[in-house]
């Protein structure tokens, strides 16, 4: 069952189709990180913290520079070094000094924080159900449609 953004938010009306699109894009993505936070939540994880442990896995066993993390991560608001610097205090990841520029940092996930990623994946199935209110190729066009709405060019106001 369909609910309207109009009945979510007690707005009768939008100036026009786009205008509601942003609004619903803006609602979508907070209600979708509340999801995400109360899945995570028992794991003791934050989204940005699960992201960062995401990226880490995905390069492991290579580690990762700060940048590296900086350019894959979801919010681009968020201080990536803070993040890793909250991993490694929860013994998630390491940081070592880069052997080839002692100025940068290598991040590395570890053992512990593959096994919490293993553990959350095993649960990760039962939260995608929330989305089988869709077909397939619904999901694919939605993709598809936000993939192009990205493709503008929105930073020249």
């Amino acid at each position: 069952m369909a609910v309207r953004l109009e009945d979510e938010i007690k707005q009768k009306s939008f100036r026009n189709p786009y205008q509601k699109l942003i609004v619903n894009l803006l609602y979508t993505g907070g209600w979708m990180s509340l999801i995400q936070s109360g899945h995570l939540k028992p794991f003791g994880l934050s989204l940005p913290q699960y992201n960062v442990m995401r990226i880490l896995r995905g390069q492991y066993p290579n580690p990762c520079s700060i940048n590296l993390i900086i350019d894959r991560m979801l919010d681009k608001a968020s201080n990536a070094s803070r993040i890793v610097d909250k991993l490694v205090i929860k013994k998630l990841a390491e940081r070592n000094t880069c052997e080839k520029d002692r100025r940068a940092v290598d991040v590395v996930i570890t053992k512990k924080g593959l096994d919490l990623l293993a553990e959350i994946d095993r649960k990760q199935d039962h939260w995608e159900e929330q989305f089988h209110g869709i077909t397939e190729k619904q999901a694919d066009k939605l993709n598809e449609l936000l993939d192009k709405f990205r493709g503008n060019d929105f930073y020249n106001f």
